[in-house]
């Protein structure tokens, strides 16, 4: 399918309000597609507010029972994980309309654009993929940007779930995605490699995936930090490097100009090509989200506008909803975080950030399903166990699932019982009501409780109801 026919057929997504569907389906809209969908979440009634919002744009929803689909010119955009028997999939093969996956549709739009500007990696997507975006638009360049997860900078009365953004430029920013290695469809002029570890595939798999998209783009910005990424460097046609530490990188920052604050982090960044030096100022904490300004730097930086303009722009960079998102502090003095930490390197990061600052930490986990907890659930002990201390304390409800005949027989008791043979105070109730209830009951002024979890928007939900009932 060519970029004209984009937009001339009418399209059709199942589960339209997920975090990787959602903005695809803004995309078209804004681009002038007719858009249609169902979601399972709808027909359950969760998150009401969301498809609201997306039939007051002109986006026309339906149960989740194939109803929606009524003409072969219609284009099914299913996730590759839709099982066959889903509705609209059998609806869809009756009527002979064709089908993309999610990833096929991002790469059709990404590859059509004039500059395609790809972030990869395992951890920290959204946010550079949020920073570069909002560098780009400072810099008057309109970009359209394709994200995971909805941008502060870009929400507004009209927009409240802005995980995408159209422009006119000739930009296109998105993160994509290794789990399912559709990151090989995309061809980018720029290409950010943040980190490579263990998430949902091997890490062979990985290297040879990661490669691959360094080498396919113009240029290629890599932390030098993460070894694994590093090690993939010399794969670059042109190479822009980015780290906190690595003494050989590009773009680095200069030795002790770190200032950690509990809700934002600020240094000296030092662009060794030249030797200038430019104050850094962000207000989103963590050295995890320094790292991750580097890296949209430089990526912005490989793209035409200058570093001393891309370090300007962060210090209005208002990050990301669900990523170390503080939703505020009770009368008693505990805050609640909202984070959509849900692998190793996203909780360890997560953590890291508590634990730079006095407080105690209680960690609620909602694992993202029951197939990454086997995959990476020993990763993630090993994560916990390191990143909290015997003053905090852990709660793991069951993985989320929604339906489908995943095997359900190893779940998050399995991993609590690791954690808390390491000394650390973890506990395992099966709904996240009971971990609520038994969360409060200790909480006390000082505290900081992180929800974290992904794949499931009523967490953000579940994490202001808990704000609510704290003293």
């Amino acid at each position: 399918m060519d970029a004209a026919d984009l937009t001339r057929h009418p399209w059709f997504f199942c589960g339209i309000g997920g975090s990787g569907m959602l903005p695809l389906a803004l995309i078209l809209k804004g681009l002038g597609a007719e858009v249609q969908g169902s979601d399972r979440s709808r027909d359950q009634g969760r998150t009401p507010e969301k498809f609201a919002w997306l039939e007051s744009l002109g986006v026309r929803l339906f149960a989740q029972d194939g109803s929606g689909l009524a003409s072969a010119a219609q284009v099914l955009v299913a996730s590759a994980a839709v099982e066959d028997a889903v509705p609209e999939v059998v609806r869809a093969r009756a009527l002979g309309c064709a089908r993309m996956s999610r990833a096929e549709l991002l790469a059709a739009l990404f590859n059509a654009s004039p500059r395609g500007i790809a972030v990869g990696g395992t951890s920290g997507k959204s946010t550079v993929t949020g920073m570069i975006g909002w560098i780009l638009t400072q810099a008057g360049r309109d970009p359209t940007i394709m994200n995971g997860a909805v941008m502060k900078n870009f929400v507004a009365p009209d927009a409240p779930f802005a995980s995408a953004r159209v422009g006119k430029g000739g930009d296109f920013v998105s993160e994509v995605d290794e789990s399912d290695g559709s990151i090989a469809l995309y061809r980018p002029r720029v290409a950010v490699l943040g980190n490579v570890s263990l998430d949902h595939k091997s890490l062979e798999e990985l290297r040879a995936l990661f490669g691959d998209f360094v080498a396919r783009a113009d240029t290629a910005a890599v932390n030098f930090d993460n070894a694994e990424a590093a090690a993939l460097a010399g794969r670059a046609r042109r190479l822009t490097s980015f780290a906190i530490d690595h003494p050989q990188a590009m773009l680095g920052i200069v030795a002790g100009s770190i200032e950690p604050q509990p809700a934002a982090i600020a240094a000296r960044l030092l662009d060794r090509r030249s030797g200038s030096v430019h104050r850094l100022r962000l207000a989103v904490p963590g050295r995890h989200n320094l790292a991750n300004a580097l890296a949209a730097i430089a990526a912005a930086d490989a793209a035409g506008v200058p570093v001393t303009e891309g370090a300007a722009a962060l210090a209005s960079f208002a990050g990301l909803a669900r990523r170390f998102d503080i939703l505020g502090t009770s009368p008693s003095g505990i805050t609640v975080i909202d984070d959509f930490g849900h692998n190793p390197d996203k909780v360890a990061a997560t953590l890291a950030t508590l634990r730079a600052h006095p407080g105690r930490v209680i960690a609620f986990f909602q694992p993202h399903g029951y197939g990454p907890l086997r995959q990476m659930g020993a990763e993630l002990a090993q994560t916990f166990v390191a990143g909290l201390g015997p003053q905090d304390a852990l709660f793991l409800c069951d993985p989320v699932y929604f339906g489908g005949t995943v095997d359900r027989s190893e779940g998050s008791a399995r991993i609590v019982a690791r954690i808390a043979a390491d000394g650390i105070a973890a506990r395992h109730l099966p709904t996240r009501e009971q971990c609520a209830t038994a969360i409060a009951a200790i909480a006390r002024p000082g505290d900081r409780i992180v929800v974290m979890g992904a794949r499931d928007d009523t967490l953000a939900t579940f994490a202001r109801a808990l704000l609510a009932s704290l003293p």
